[in-house]
């Protein structure tokens, strides 16, 4: 779907669900992503439906010199977060949320990368005006990482979330 050099976002697919069950039951990802641990029943419950294109979400794998690493999704922004977000025009806004699964692997820029990555393509392939996704506030290492690639708070959601956002100056 997405490839720069090293690093490949593709769509999702039933196979991946072994490697979905290993990564929301690693403590060190379940700490920021607020997912219960997991097991095959659940993952195929949740992710399923996005995999067989029944659900708005599109859910991709990240991969790195073929290996998996993480995940990310994104879809367009439904009418009920449009208020909970504060927006009120028409604009194509997309959200996006994303894992880096194999934290042997964080803190070495492949997170920017994904995330330059899926925006690059939101912005070409689906014309979305602005890319908006929630982060806990206690998430340093992801806020750093968002706003590497042009994302700003603006909004607190409660009193552990902020909604960060993303505008596609290209519009």
């Amino acid at each position: 779907m997405i490839q720069n050099g090293e690093l490949l976002i593709r769509l999702m697919n039933a196979n991946d669900y072994e490697v979905m069950v290993k990564w929301l039951n690693d403590k060190k990802v379940l700490e920021f992503y607020e997912e219960p641990p997991s097991n095959m029943d659940r993952v195929i419950k949740k992710y399923g439906p996005r995999v067989e294109g029944q659900h708005n979400v599109t859910p991709c794998i990240i991969e790195h010199k073929e290996e998996p690493i993480g995940y990310i999704q994104y879809y367009k922004i439904q009418e009920d977060e449009f208020r909970r977000y504060g927006y009120t025009t028409n604009e194509r806004i997309y959200g996006i949320d994303q894992f880096i699964g194999e934290s042997r692997l964080w803190g070495k820029g492949m997170g920017t990368s994904m995330i330059l990555m899926m925006l690059n393509y939101l912005s070409i392939n689906k014309n979305a005006s602005r890319v908006v996704l929630e982060v806990k506030i206690g998430n340093g290492r992801a806020i750093s990482c968002y706003k590497k690639c042009g994302f700003r708070e603006i909004k607190d959601l409660n009193d552990a979330h902020c909604l960060m956002e993303w505008v596609n100056r290209t519009k």
